[in-house]
């Protein structure tokens, strides 16, 4: 007998080589029905894996990330197989879930149509039905590679042949398909309710482009159709919300083919822009924070010294000037080395935080570019505090709440991950440990509950990652707080401690935004263009309903930009009416009507872009009106 411990933490005995699947039946028929895989001593794995010793068993359901992943990754499957049932001539690359669906990419001489989407998306339906059951079967190297030559599958080969010879290779069949995976998958395919190919892309063979262009179909599946109902609801509401599409709409920046992945700020977005970076450094002066600003071309032996060199060359920019070579920062981090290091501190001087909207270049591939959201140059609201030992804790803590209170004031949820040591990282083990350590003791001290994302941390130390939430609910990851110990001993910085000796400060890096572009672009589909009253480019448009009214809407007008409330006059020779719903929809948040009854009354006619018509009000009644709302920073919608 084996024991068992349960995710709720009970105990059960089971006979050895009992499967989770059997478990799940033996706890109740529902969690049998709703299981899809399962997670034994931390490892994930098919519901028909048998347990020969204890373990912890967690069984997995869609509300599982995990889950998730082995239903996606098994949709992907189906429509690989409906692919080649159709296109028997098609060659398969590879088809991951992914956060939020599958993708699957293929071979195919032609270009996939909508309507080849259509049938792909019915033959999938037609697999879901045959309920087929996936299997896993496993061969050593030589023999999968004679296996995927025989199935005229050059991708599949290559894949293998790159494994180790010793290795044994796991596949998975479903009726007559068999794709090379290491799973795991859900038990069969008709556990699968409702399915929605999304759209076609090119891909790069093994994301290089060098390789051949590949056709990249993205799907999603539910195991409740209201589930796919709602999510379709949510992407077409996303669409309207699409910054791209917001940005043209309301003139707030573009993008170029003179110049891809550097975008241009129109007036009214750099109107944002300035409000975001005003309340930024107004916030950063109330925390302690001194600002800088540093060169964005530096020498290649300052990039040698950091590291960049050798860990981020492969995306950054080069120069040479007097023939020397030179780099266009990535990262601000070394300038703030330099700004340290200009003199000698005491550790009474410690904690030290200096702050930088600092513009960085990136070198990012012209397939990954999205409007303001993945740029190639953009800025960064950037800090790096040097602190004692014994300050790291606090340090953290004031950071989390710097980060809380500007997340809040949006209205963003937000939920928080701990990103560990990556294989290509600098320091050693101890030092490593040390800087986890300490984040965890600051998030415990919060407590904030958050994610282990093992091997994803900065080259330089692990790290805080904020994932915020937005109206419709798609996280963005903005705020980090990273805790380095190797950049001080790289650049040999020093501080006079109270024994008159010299000492090595701890460092953190971290934003808040995280980019100013992307921040931008967040809010924008946040609020779906409906900026709060304070971030509106136009805070207020007057309408004046003839011409009799011109001379007081302008004298209105000059008088409300005297008081800082940023004001549009429209005196066009056109209807009110139309007037009104030309500011709805560049979303004004409030317009003025003036006809001769508010010029008679020295008044305004108020209309509110969510409420509507809010009647007539004397122009100091406005004035303290929107003087509040725009102190407050609270959205009006």
């Amino acid at each position: 007998m084996i024991k068992i411990k349960l995710k709720d933490g009970s105990i059960k005995e089971y006979s050895e080589g009992i499967t989770p699947a059997q478990i799940a039946a033996d706890i109740s028929a529902g969690l049998a029905r709703e299981a899809l895989a399962a997670l034994v001593n931390g490892q994930v794995m098919d519901l028909s894996m048998p347990i020969y010793e204890d373990a912890d068993l967690a069984l997995l359901t869609f509300d599982d990330e995990d889950g998730k992943k082995a239903y996606w990754h098994t949709t992907s499957h189906i429509m690989a197989q409906a692919v080649l049932r159709l296109f028997p001539e098609a060659k398969l690359a590879i088809g991951p879930a992914i956060d939020n669906g599958f993708y699957y990419d293929f071979d195919i001489d032609k270009p996939f149509t909508p309507e080849d989407l259509i049938s792909i998306e019915e033959e999938m339906r037609k697999i879901i039905k045959e309920d087929l059951s996936l299997e896993r079967f496993e061969l050593p190297r030589d023999e999968a590679v004679k296996f995927m030559q025989e199935r005229n599958q050059p991708y599949k080969v290559e894949l293998i042949e790159a494994l180790p010879e010793n290795a044994v290779i796991s596949f998975y069949k479903q009726g007559e398909f068999v794709d090379l995976c290491a799973g795991p998958h859900i038990p069969s395919t008709g556990k699968i309710k409702a399915v929605k190919l999304l759209s076609v892309a090119g891909a790069y063979w093994r994301g290089d482009e060098h390789n051949k262009m590949l056709q990249r179909i993205y799907g999603i599946s539910f195991p409740k159709k209201s589930m796919l109902d709602e999510y379709l609801t949510r992407i077409e509401e996303a669409k309207q919300r699409d910054h791209r599409k917001l940005g043209q709409e309301l003139d707030l920046f573009s993008l170029h083919e003179e110049g891809p992945g550097f975008p241009f700020f129109h007036p009214k977005g750099m109107i944002i822009r300035n409000v975001l970076e005003d309340f930024w450094r107004k916030e950063h002066r109330k925390h302690g924070y001194e600002e800088i600003k540093t060169p964005i071309i530096l020498n290649k032996e300052l990039w040698i010294q950091s590291g960049h060199w050798d860990h981020y060359k492969d995306n950054m920019y080069f120069t040479k000037i007097d023939d020397q070579d030179y780099a266009i920062k990535p990262m601000n981090c070394p300038g703030s080395m330099i700004m340290y290091k200009r003199t000698m501190h005491s550790y009474k001087e410690l904690p030290i935080r200096l702050c930088e909207l600092g513009l960085v270049h990136r070198h990012e591939k012209s397939g990954v570019l999205h409007g303001l959201m993945r740029v190639r140059c953009f800025t960064q609201d950037d800090a790096h505090i040097f602190m004692l030992p014994s300050q790291v804790t606090d340090e953290i803590i004031g950071v989390i709440d710097l980060i809380d209170y500007f997340y809040s004031l949006f209205g963003f949820k937000y939920h928080v991950e701990l990103s560990t040591r990556p294989e290509d990282s600098m320091g050693t083990d101890e030092q490593w440990e040390m800087a986890t350590e300490a984040l965890k003791v600051a998030l415990g001290k919060k407590g904030l509950d958050y994610k282990v994302n093992e091997g994803d941390g900065a080259f330089y130390g692990p790290k805080i990652d904020f994932h915020l939430e937005d109206s419709i609910g798609r996280t963005w990851q903005c705020g980090t707080i990273q805790l380095d110990f190797q950049m001080p001993e790289r650049f040999d910085l020093t501080y006079i401690g109270e024994d008159s000796e010299k000492h090595r400060p701890v460092m953190l890096h971290r934003v808040i935004f995280g980019s100013i572009e992307r921040f931008i672009a967040i809010l924008t589909e946040h609020y779906a263009g409906a900026l709060p009253t304070w971030l509106a480019p136009v805070q207020v448009k007057i309408l004046p309903i003839t011409d009799r009214s011109l001379e007081y809407a302008r004298s209105l007008q000059m008088h409300l930009e005297e008081l800082d409330i940023r004001t549009e006059l429209d005196n066009r020779n056109e209807k009110i009416g139309y007037k009104i719903r030309a500011a709805q929809i560049e979303k004004v948040p409030y317009m003025l009507v003036i006809g001769d009854k508010e010029v008679e009354n020295v008044a305004v006619s108020v209309r509110s872009r969510s409420k509507g018509d809010m009647g007539s009000m004397s122009v100091d009644d406005f004035e303290n009106l929107i003087k509040t709302e725009i102190k407050s920073k609270k959205a009006i919608d």
